[in-house]
């Protein structure tokens, strides 16, 4: 399938979704939903980019004018270019209903909606997550095989990391963040997103900042990192990865927390099967933490869904009664975190297949110290 195929056959189920549910429109700006449905992603300007999708089928890509020459050619999407001076919001509600059930993408600015509404009172707008949420969680092969691209090569950083290759003693978490980041990017990545390292008590915090501690003998370091892959110009698939190192010796207590959390997410994985929930996920991770009596220090769920977000549905969660199925793709990474003392961290991206889960991160997991 090519990628015009591809997008025309997002924007069909689209359509047919919206038909069901009695959907007049469909508005998306800035966010996921547009690179899905055609390929371009909005700059997250001042200036409003609007893809209009209508329950006839036609699409209409509202832009300013001097974003215009970014957007590649999109059989059977209609481009209207605004320049400044211009009524923006006059060409995106010129597409829309007079009256009807609109749908609004939930990244959109609150003002771009108010003055909407204020030009299309007759219209009802609502949120588009409940219908496109469902429709963008399934992942096709070609999304599939970026997520596993990306996958692979933020391996190579965990392995370059647990392999001593990037320095840890005597450098401040920001130099190892940086340096992470740019090994991402050297990697294939387009960009780094985020490049977490948390050394001695910082990694009891399961999103800590990377500051100016100087990490020291004795400190467990928990680097959680990922970036953006693309191919060929085209909307980008995120990697996600966390491993766990110590540095020169290890503290009291740490293998045995290890240890704990590499079988929560051993045993999790092994667990991942079409049909279950989301919540008997994290359940049987949460279970093994809690016969190690770590229990109250697994600060969070067990993973989120990936794509072309880091973090989107399915949600792992505590009583999530979310049925996880093929084609969902997802983190697995249960944690400990001791307050003042360390943390503890192991994740991977799973994808749910026919025949069970596929890891598609593969750099080691077993503790390692550098020295």
């Amino acid at each position: 399938m090519s990628l015009l195929e591809r997008y025309a056959e997002r924007r069909r189920r689209t359509v047919e979704a919206m038909r069901e549910r009695g959907v007049d429109a469909l508005v998306v700006t800035v966010g996921p939903e547009m690179p899905w449905l055609v390929g371009y992603e909005a700059m997250p300007l001042e200036r409003i980019t609007a893809l209009v999708v209508r329950s006839d089928g036609t699409a209409v890509l509202v832009v300013p004018a001097l974003e215009a020459p970014r957007v590649r050619h999109r059989d059977e999407v209609e481009l209207i270019a605004w320049r400044d001076g211009e009524d923006p919001f006059e060409r995106v509600a010129g597409v829309l209903p007079s009256q009807g059930r609109v749908l609004i993408g939930e990244r959109s600015r609150a003002g771009w909606l108010l003055e909407l509404m204020e030009r299309r009172p007759g219209c009802r707008f609502e949120a588009a997550g409940s219908l496109l949420a469902p429709l963008r969680r399934s992942k096709d092969p070609d999304e599939i095989a970026a997520l596993a691209a990306a996958a692979s090569a933020a391996d190579r950083v965990a392995e370059a990391l647990l392999a001593g290759e990037i320095p840890l003693l005597g450098r401040t978490e920001r130099e190892v963040s940086r340096e992470i980041a740019e090994r991402l990017v050297a990697a294939g990545h387009v960009r780094a997103n985020f490049a977490i390292v948390a050394s001695g008590p910082n990694g009891a915090s399961p999103h800590h900042d990377a500051s100016e501690r100087r990490i020291q003998v004795g400190d467990v370091v928990v680097c959680d990192f990922g970036g953006t892959w693309e191919v060929d110009g085209e909307p980008g698939y995120a990697s996600d990865t966390t491993r766990t190192v110590v540095v020169g010796r290890e503290p009291s207590g740490l293998r045995e927390v290890y240890q704990a959390v590499l079988e929560a997410h051993d045993a999790a994985i092994a667990g991942l099967r079409s049909g279950m929930t989301a919540g008997e996920a994290d359940a049987i991770a949460r279970g093994v933490l809690a016969n190690a009596g770590l229990a109250e220090v697994f600060l969070h769920r067990l993973g989120h869904g990936i794509g072309l977000e880091e973090h989107e549905e399915p949600y792992l969660a505590p009583g999530s009664m979310e049925e996880l199925r093929v084609a969902d793709a997802f983190s697995i990474e249960p944690g400990a975190y001791l307050a003042g003392r360390f943390g503890v961290r192991i994740e991977d991206i799973v994808v749910l297949e026919e025949r069970g889960p596929r890891r598609l991160n593969q750099s080691p997991t077993q503790l390692v110290v550098i020295e």
